[in-house]
């Protein structure tokens, strides 16, 4: 980026503390130029500390002359921070949501500003590694959806929907993703231990098992069905595991469980988007 863009982060987290991060080491701007605003002072004041970035524990100081304004509280906090916001924003300023299940109709008018980008980010975000799922309100110019896709790159892949519905499905997919994969690998590991396995041997061959498989399917690029084949001989070990996978609804499982998260993330932002914003 050629200048330094003024960047405001509201609720400094996590996933705030890892768009911080990001932003940094991908050189989007410079420490100078974020603001990070939450209640707490300690908590900013050690982003302050770790970062170099400005504190703040007033989110309207925090967001006067911002050109991003990134929206990263817990959503039950969203309508006070909105009804606290409106009307402080700059009217060419961008503002990136990444709070679960906030349509972009609830911020625009909570916040009485259009331009609105809502994503969906993931876990592995907080080290560069995760993967974005986003949209933006009509009135977001080239020039916004180019930043916005400049600050989300700093958090790893993202992928521009056209359809905001895309994003409840991207939190039971990729958003809860993790999730599954820690307990996936949870179920190796003990299994692992179970047959006899020393617990730091039994993690270092479910990890490294899990990275390698998918690197491995990264360069081949070809159906994971196929590749399951290929290590599945007839009458062989493998054949036998999958055969009581199958068995005991593995695949049905995994499906069922990420729609009842799909319905689950709509659900909760009907609840969320009911909801006025507080005055």
């Amino acid at each position: 980026m050629s200048e330094c863009k003024r960047i405001a982060l509201i609720g400094p987290g996590a996933m705030g503390e890892a768009i911080v991060g990001g932003l940094l080491r991908k050189n989007v701007t410079n420490p100078e130029c974020i603001r990070a605003s939450g209640p707490l002072a300690a908590r900013v004041e050690t982003l302050h500390t770790c970062y170099g970035i400005q504190a703040y524990t007033d989110n309207r100081a925090a967001v006067d002359g911002a050109e991003v304004v990134i929206l990263a509280v817990k959503p039950q906090k969203l309508s006070r921070v909105m009804s606290g916001l409106q009307g402080c924003i700059s009217p060419d300023a961008l503002v990136v949501s990444i709070i679960a299940g906030a349509t972009i109709a609830t911020l625009a008018e909570g916040l009485a500003h259009p331009a609105v980008v809502r994503a969906m980010p993931n876990t592995p975000a907080q080290i560069g590694e995760g993967i974005t799922v986003w949209t933006a309100s009509p009135v977001v110019s080239e020039e916004q959806l180019a930043l916005a896709r400049q600050v989300l790159q700093a958090l790893g892949q993202e992928v521009f929907v056209e359809e905001e519905n895309y994003l409840d499905m991207a939190t039971a997919l990729s958003g809860t993703g993790p999730a599954y994969v820690f307990l996936f690998m949870e179920a190796l590991i003990d299994a692992g231990v179970h047959m006899g396995f020393p617990r730091r041997i039994a993690e270092q061959l479910v990890t490294q098992t899990l990275l390698g498989s998918v690197e491995y399917y990264q360069k081949l690029a070809i159906h994971p069905a196929q590749l399951r084949n290929q290590v599945t001989s007839p009458g062989g070990t493998s054949a036998e595991a999958l055969y009581y996978l199958e068995k005991a609804g593995f695949r049905t499982a995994i499906s069922r469980a990420i729609w009842a998260a799909y319905e689950r993330s709509q659900e909760l932002g009907k609840g969320l988007n009911s909801k006025a914003p507080e005055k």
